[in-house]
């Protein structure tokens, strides 16, 4: 049902071509109708191939890149958490360096992301500034990160969660956040007190 909606977005008026003539004829109406409609459905198809061809709009080709990238395709997820394992991917090639692993990081959460590394201790720990809270899809993040660092280092995650003094700054009342979880009340942005 939605893809004949988007498909009539397509359909050309053909009737504004024909002669004059022919447009009172129920003939040439269900003629050219049938023959808009064809044309509607080619312009979708053409359409919906070329947004294959951008990471950002592809659907059902997500599964091409990844296959090309080696990466296990899961249609459980969402097209954006799918981009984002592609994006971070890409971003991950080559050897491992702090400007990667960051470029990789801020990719799935979409937010400033700091790589502190801790030589000493063969570790690094990549805080999440961006974002208040955990990054959604930090499964798929962790399982990437293990393929693109060398297997002699560790890392851990550091997040920003809301403080009281944040909940103060953002002038919330009580009764603002009663109606919220715990998990919804550690990861409110002060500056516009809705959850990221």
């Amino acid at each position: 049902m939605v893809e004949s909606q988007k498909i009539n977005e397509f359909v050309p008026d053909l009737m504004k071509y024909t002669h004059k003539d022919y447009l009172n004829s129920k003939y040439m109406t269900q003629l050219q109708n049938g023959i808009a409609k064809e044309f509607g459905i080619i312009a979708y198809y053409i359409e919906d191939i070329y947004k294959q061809f951008f990471i950002n709009t592809a659907t059902w080709g997500l599964s091409v890149y990844e296959k090309e990238l080696g990466l296990q395709s899961n249609p459980g997820l969402s097209y954006e958490e799918r981009r984002e394992i592609i994006k971070a991917k890409l971003r991950g090639a080559g050897t491992a360096t702090k400007q990667m692993i960051k470029n990789t990081a801020e990719a799935f959460s979409g937010g400033e992301v700091e790589i502190i590394e801790h030589v000493d201790g063969y570790y690094i720990e990549i805080y999440f500034v961006g974002t208040i809270g955990i990054p959604k899809n930090m499964k798929a993040f962790e399982s990437m990160i293990n393929e693109i660092i060398p297997a002699h280092l560790g890392y851990r995650f550091k997040f920003r969660f809301a403080t009281w003094g944040m909940i103060k700054d953002a002038n919330l009342t009580w009764n603002d956040l009663t109606t919220k979880t715990w998990e919804q009340f550690r990861t409110i942005n002060p500056k516009g007190g809705e959850q990221i």
